[in-house]
Parts: C-alpha cells; structure tokens; sequence
C-alpha cells in the first residue's frame, strides 16, 4: 500500500548532480525539503517561488555543529524531518598501491563518517515519531569494486553494510532504509566531485591509468538521466515497503548482478568445505 501523506525530506548534496535533482522533483510534487551545500549561496536559487516548501542551509557533514544545526533548523522550521536522502559525497580515485593517505582518510570522512553522523542527528525524531526513512546514495562501487576505485569503493561498501545494520535495528521502528546504487549518471561527478592520484607505476598501465583517463574524459556522455533517477527515489518515499536496495541503470544492473552471481557461485562451490570447518555435530 503506497504512503500518501506529504513529507518533509532532508537532502544533502543540493549543489549539483542528484542531490539537487531530487530536491526539483521533491518540490515539483508539493513536498518540502531542507537542501544543503557545503556552501548555502549553491542552493539559494533553489528557494524563490517555493519560500513556503523550501529550507536552504549551509552543511558541511564533516562539521558536527553544523549537522546539530541543520537539524535543529529543518525541526524548528518543519516540525520533523521524514525523509533523510545521504547523498554528498565525491569521489576518489588511486591504485590501492599508490593512494594518498590524506585523500583516503578525506573521502572516508565525507563519505562514511558524515553519512553515519547525520543519520545518528537525525534518528532521534524519528524514532520517537516511529516513522521515517533514510535513503543512502551509494553506487555500483558498493557492490563491486574496479580497478582505480578501492578507496572509493571501500566507502561505500562501509555505508551498504552500515545500511544492512540500520535496517535490522529500525525497521521494528518503523523506520525504513534503502540503499541507492547508481552506475554512470550525467551529473558532472567526474567534472566536480572527483579527486585522482595519478598512477606512476608501469604495473597499473593498462588497469589504473586506463580507468582514470578513461573516468576523466567521461562526464558529460553517461547514459544515466538524473531527473528520472530522482523521480524513481520519490516514488519509493511513498511505499510503505520499499526495496533495500535499488540498482540504478544499465551499467549498475549487469555488473552489479553479475558480481553478486560470481560471489554465491564462490559461496557455493566451497560449501561443503566451508561447512566441514565446524565442530563435528556427533
């Protein structure tokens, strides 16, 4: 049975790409919307012609006064906040073997540690009004990682599991969760949102160097449309069981089925021995 009542979202991520996608069509469809930015002034334009639906507010998740803040602001103007979409991030790209220890602890930062800091904030309302969904953006990285995308990819594998684990401890609660895994979209994320260490190592030519010159050359022709990726996250806002996990395009179904296949087939090719590292039952 679809969820009809209006709601009121929280989206990080407004400036560009889907954070700002999903707060056009959140508005489009009457509902209201605290959006953020690093930077208020990127999502002020968002604001006029919708004063009465629309919050814009300066987040950075790394700061935690400012997500006690924003919270605290979306609350007092709002009365809940219903909807929490984690979706700032960016991206990170090295060889394993020649990642910059900054960058790394940066992205985990932003990408982990601010999502896992906001959900805590935001929590407590609604738990208290039993009710609620956080809906993360992860990536097809959070399934299957590719070559110059480690570091990356362990930040979003971090938040899958997390989400897994959310889930089993609020969804008694009435609180639901979903995990969002795109493929490539047209949202600039390799133009804005993506920092490289450049590979230097012969090994990595034909691996490392190539995703990164190929991901470098690619924004602006992925295939992914982020309005109608945006219009598919509201409309699972109004299930009252939306699925756990949504792949999102060509690129994140194939690869991210195939992944999943070629991990059971390990699990079941190895079961009889896996099972024989047990304690004998008799």
């Amino acid at each position: 049975m679809a969820q009809d009542t209006a709601k009121v979202w929280l989206i990080t991520g407004c400036s560009t790409g889907f954070g700002r996608a999903m707060a056009q069509v959140v508005l489009k469809h009457g509902e209201r919307v605290v959006v953020t930015a690093r930077d208020r002034q990127r999502v002020a334009d968002l604001v006029p012609g919708h004063e009465d639906q629309v919050l814009a507010l300066s987040l950075d998740v790394t700061r935690p006064d400012q997500i006690q803040a924003a919270v605290a602001a979306a609350t007092q103007r709002f009365g809940a906040i219903d909807v929490l979409v984690n979706n700032a991030g960016y991206g990170y790209q090295s060889s394993v073997e020649e990642g910059d220890d900054t960058e790394i602890r940066a992205v985990f930062e932003t990408n982990v540690f601010g999502l896992f800091a906001l959900t805590r904030a935001v929590l407590p309302g609604m738990r208290e009004r039993h009710q609620g969904y956080v809906i993360n953006i992860t990536s097809l990285a959070g399934i299957s990682g590719f070559a110059a995308s480690g570091y990356y990819a362990a930040t979003k594998h971090a938040v899958e599991g997390w989400a897994d684990s959310l889930h089993a401890e609020c969804r008694p609660l009435g609180i639901r969760v979903t995990c969002i895994e795109p493929g490539p979209y047209r949202t600039d994320w390799a133009g804005r949102s993506l920092h490289q260490t450049p590979s230097v190592l012969a090994d990595y030519a034909e691996t490392t160097a190539r995703r990164l010159e190929l991901t470098s050359n690619g924004s602006g022709h992925q295939p992914g449309d982020p309005v109608r990726a945006a219009e598919l996250i509201f409309a699972l806002s109004k299930m009252d069981e939306p699925p756990r996990n949504v792949a999102l395009g060509t690129m994140a179904m194939e690869k991210g089925v195939d992944r999943l296949k070629e991990k059971l087939a390990d699990f079941e090719a190895w079961r009889d021995r896996s099972l024989a590292t047990e304690f004998p039952t008799s």
